[in-house]
């Protein structure tokens, strides 16, 4: 699963993640919120991380700056 596109811009998928991650939450909370297959959160999570868009802090994820930054881009469109 691509969280980014060709064109540097999240999916709807990241989109979903990232807003389930605006306030720190755990991986079955964020699975929950996003409606989305755990496989498919797991690897889109791990995907966020490694781009810079989301942290891990202990056992809850969060939104970074970096991340806000895509959201609000996204949400202005």
């Amino acid at each position: 699963m691509a969280c980014i596109d060709k064109d540097g811009n999240i999916t709807r998928s990241a989109e979903l993640m990232l807003l389930a991650a605006v306030e720190p939450n755990d991986i079955e909370t964020i699975i929950r919120e996003c409606g989305l297959a755990p496989f498919r959160v797991r690897s889109g999570l791990r995907e966020l991380e490694k781009v810079g868009l989301i942290q891990m802090k202990g056992n809850l994820y969060q939104v970074t700056p970096m991340g806000i930054e895509k959201l609000e881009g996204k949400l202005s469109h």
